[in-house]
Order: C-alpha cells, then sequence, then structure tokens
C-alpha cells in the first residue's frame, strides 16, 4: 500500500463532493438548521401550553393558582365560563382547562376533615403535552394552596427539609442536551451516506473498473474515501460545535472538545467503514437508503442518547453493545456534560477502536469480493 495513492485517491473524492451540490447543500443542513431545529423544538415537554381556568370562586386562593401559569412552559391562562369549557375543549382551543368550584377558599381553610376537589380536563389527543402537564398542573395548584394555608394557618415547617441538587444542568435545559445528541446524531448519519453513496457513485457510473486498471489496491480506493468522507464530517462538525452549539444555542461544553473530536474521529474511523459495507451489500442507491434506515434507526435509538440503556431490557443492552453508537454516546455524555477526563473514558475509547477496526476489516473484505 502506497501513502500516495491514497492521498491522491482522497483528494479525488473532495473533488467529486465539491461538484455535488445536493450532497454540500445536505451536509450545510444537518450540521446547522437541523441541530438548532431538534434542540429548540421539544414537543414532549410543554413549551407555550395554552390553558382555560373557570374560576367559580373568584377568591384570594383562585387568583393565586390562576397567576402561577406562566411562559414560557404556559400561555396566559384565559378565563372562560363553565358553559364555554366544554366547547372550547372540542375545538381543540386548550389542551388543558381547570374548574375551581364555588366557595373553595373558604372549604380549604375550613377543612374539617372535608376533601374539596378541583377538575382539571385534559385534551388527550395531545399525548406528549397531555401527559407531562397533568403532572406539572398537580403540581402548581398544590404548591400554591400549601403555600396559602402555611401562611394563612402559620403552620410550622416540616422538620426535614429535601435540598434537591441539580448537577451538570442545574436549569434542566433540553436545549443543552438535545443539541450534542442531535450533533451525535448527525455524525452517524451523514459519514455513512458519505462514504457508502460515494462508492455506490463509483460503481453506477462504471468508474471503479477505471480504479482497477490504475496501479491501485482495492485497500488504496477504501481508505481514500474512508479519511475524505471522514475528514469532511469531522471538521464540520466541530465547525457546528463551535458556531452552532456554542455559538447560536449558547449551550456551555463542560468538557474538553479535543477530547470530544477525538472520540468523533473513532466514531467516523467505524461509521465511514461501517457506510462502505453496506454500500457493498446494495445493488442501488435506493437499496443503499433502505440499509441505511435498517441500520441507523435501531441503532440511533437505543444507543442512549434517545433514552437511558438502564431502562432497556438487558438482551438489547448487551446486544448494543456491539454498535460504536453506544460507545460513542456514552464517550460524549462524559466527557460534554460530565467533564471526564481521559483517565475516566479510556476504556470507551479502546472499544470503539476495536469496533471501528472490526468493521474496517468487514468492509474491506466485503469491498475486495464485490470486486472481483
Amino acid at each position: 500500500m502506497r501513502l500516495t495513492n491514497v492521498v491522491q485517491l482522497g483528494i479525488k473524492e473532495l473533488r467529486g463532493l465539491a461538484h455535488d451540490h445536493i450532497m454540500v447543500f445536505l451536509i450545510f443542513y444537518v450540521f446547522t438548521v437541523a441541530i438548532y431545529t431538534q434542540a429548540t423544538v421539544s414537543p414532549e415537554l410543554l413549551n407555550r401550553t395554552s390553558v382555560a381556568i373557570v374560576d367559580e370562586d373568584r377568591s384570594q386562593l383562585s387568583s393565586r393558582i390562576a397567576g402561577a401559569f406562566y411562559p414560557p412552559r404556559f400561555l396566559p391562562p384565559k378565563l372562560i365560563t363553565a358553559d364555554e369549557m366544554d366547547r372550547r375543549m372540542d375545538q381543540g382551543t386548550d389542551i388543558f382547562a381547570l374548574d375551581i368550584p364555588p366557595h373553595f377558599e373558604r372549604d380549604v381553610t375550613n377543612g374539617r376533615g372535608r376533601r374539596n376537589e378541583i377538575q382539571l380536563n385534559v385534551d388527550a389527543t395531545r399525548v406528549g403535552q397531555a401527559f407531562a402537564g397533568g403532572g406539572y398542573i398537580q403540581n402548581i395548584v398544590s404548591d400554591e394552596i400549601t403555600d396559602f394555608l402555611n401562611r394563612y394557618r402559620s403552620a410550622a415547617s416540616l422538620p426535614v427539609d429535601l435540598a434537591l441538587r441539580v448537577l451538570f444542568n442545574p436549569n434542566i435545559e433540553r436545549v443543552w442536551f438535545a443539541s450534542i445528541t442531535s450533533l451525535i446524531a448527525q455524525i452517524t448519519i451523514l459519514s455513512s451516506i458519505l462514504t457508502g453513496a460515494a462508492l455506490i457513485r463509483e460503481r453506477e457510473h462504471g468508474t471503479v473498473e477505471h480504479l482497477l486498471v490504475m496501479p491501485v489496491t482495492p485497500t488504496e480506493i477504501m481508505l481514500g474515501k474512508i479519511w475524505s468522507m471522514g475528514l469532511v464530517v469531522w471538521v464540520v462538525a466541530f465547525l457546528s460545535l463551535m458556531v452552532v452549539v456554542q455559538g447560536i444555542l449558547q449551550v456551555p461544553i463542560r468538557g474538553s472538545i479535543a477530547l470530544f473530536m477525538f472520540a468523533a474521529a473513532l466514531q467516523l474511523y467505524a461509521t465511514t467503514a461501517m457506510g462502505i459495507a453496506l454500500a457493498t451489500l446494495a445493488e442501488s442507491m435506493p437499496q443503499f437508503g433502505l440499509l441505511l434506515v435498517l441500520v441507523l434507526l435501531p441503532m440511533q435509538i437505543l444507543s442512549g442518547a434517545a433514552t437511558p440503556r438502564e431502562s432497556m431490557p438487558q438482551i438489547v443492552q448487551t446486544v448494543m453493545l456491539v454498535a460504536p453508537d453506544t460507545w460513542f454516546v456514552m464517550l460524549v455524555q462524559a466527557i460534554m456534560f460530565r467533564g471526564a477526563g481521559l483517565d475516566i473514558v479510556w476504556p470507551q475509547y479502546l472499544a470503539l477502536f476495536t469496533i471501528g477496526t472490526v468493521l474496517f476489516a468487514f468492509a474491506l473484505w466485503r469491498f475486495r469480493k464485490v470486486l472481483r
């Protein structure tokens, strides 16, 4: 194997990519607009949720409850009548409608063992907000009533106080987590697409045969595609981290960016080889696209980026240890969120390098077999 051939073949791939305007636009889009939208759009959490309140009590306590709903999780509550409540829910105008009954404050303050109830109507067709919002509203109402009664009765505080300490993300900002998670996904997806598409194009245009009559080997051809496409994704990922994640989204990075980029390089080593391996199994670009969906979608969902691995069945956790994405997610979360150093994450580096080497060997075997 000659290094000059590998370099020249990689430069050829870069020139071909530069002339592919659709692919260049795709690279720009996924590392800018896609990351920004995935980080800022949060359908499963409350964001400007509509609430209506039927205040039949018109008391100080009911006013406190109505005033406890404020942006960004809730829109300012609409005060409506009981006759309007069902109609507005049927029209989809309100997701939540809170009905505070007459004499509610009097019944709460007098007590006497009587159970007081507030009716909360929920539009459950909006499942994500209905599920999260119901718990939020229960906590808001409960806190306001407890605070009101403590001041009214001057009740002694409990002898135990729960001191909550949130590590790494004190305000529980979803953008901090979602932006990094989206960057992880784009690195994996785009690197696989670029290398696989480069090989498919060569086969469809018949230029692979042209290369084989030249003094180059299959190993040199494959390495040229891997280093060139990997370098493109690696550089664009770094720019996205600096400009989009840190600059536009204002996400603080706790850990070492150098360690993150090293982890990204190992991930690209594995995923570019995987892209070539999948391209050798496909006869055309549509088939390659379907293979990517079958492989990348489960790998992304079960890697631990979307949901914690601990919540998955044990057999799924064990099987997913052979996927590079699992180790890459472990690395990035430890480095970027918890500020872990090399002394902590070196086992994950070693595992990712080993998986990448296995994928590289498999891709090279498949590539040589296809070229025979």
